[in-house]
């Protein structure tokens, strides 16, 4: 049984839909004997993908860790369905319920996942995804984009890192993590 402990925390961002499943199945596994906790926002889709692949890594050394949703304001107690999705061990649950085009209001969980990684690493996604990457930049976190191609993300502000090469987005989250003191 892996245990917290004090280890760095990975986010990563993508597609509540689309698994993206050939590159979130990689970063996962890489990302679990990294010594890190993987974050997400405990959904389908990407989420899933990557927190599967991580919690299936033998010998893993983090946790999965999954900021989720309420259905609505007027039940916060209450998760959105779908979440948290089956490999989350750690469901960090919220009052906060709004995401896609409004994730960046102030009653989204997004806010939560881009201020608790060290790192973000962003997948392809939708509006969802674009609020959290406007977060990322609005508080100054590091990320890396992880495309198959240069314009895969349309709307990728100019100013995040983009990279097709895998070896180069875990240079850059193995620099992240290293610069964040662990």
């Amino acid at each position: 049984m892996v245990s917290i402990t004090r280890l760095p925390i990975v986010g990563v961002i993508g597609s509540g839909s689309d698994e993206h499943q050939e590159r979130a199945a990689a970063l996962g596994s890489w990302l679990a004997i990294q010594g890190v906790h993987l974050l997400t926002g405990a959904g389908q889709g990407v989420m899933a993908a990557v927190s599967k692949a991580f919690a299936e890594t033998p010998g893993r050394k983090g946790l999965v860790l999954g900021i989720v949703p309420c259905r609505a304001e007027d039940s916060p107690q209450i998760s959105k369905a779908g979440y948290p999705n089956d490999w989350v061990e750690v469901p960090i649950r919220t009052h906060l319920h709004l995401s896609g085009s409004k994730g960046d209001d102030l009653r989204s969980r997004n806010h939560i996942v881009v201020l608790t990684a060290a790192v973000l690493v962003v997948l392809p996604g939708g509006e969802g995804t674009a609020s959290e990457v406007r977060l990322a930049l609005r508080y100054n976190k590091p990320m890396v984009a992880y495309l198959n191609e240069p314009n895969e993300i349309p709307w990728l502000p100019d100013q995040v890192k983009r990279e097709r090469d895998f070896s180069r987005v875990k240079a850059f989250i193995s620099q992240q993590i290293a610069g964040a003191g662990g």
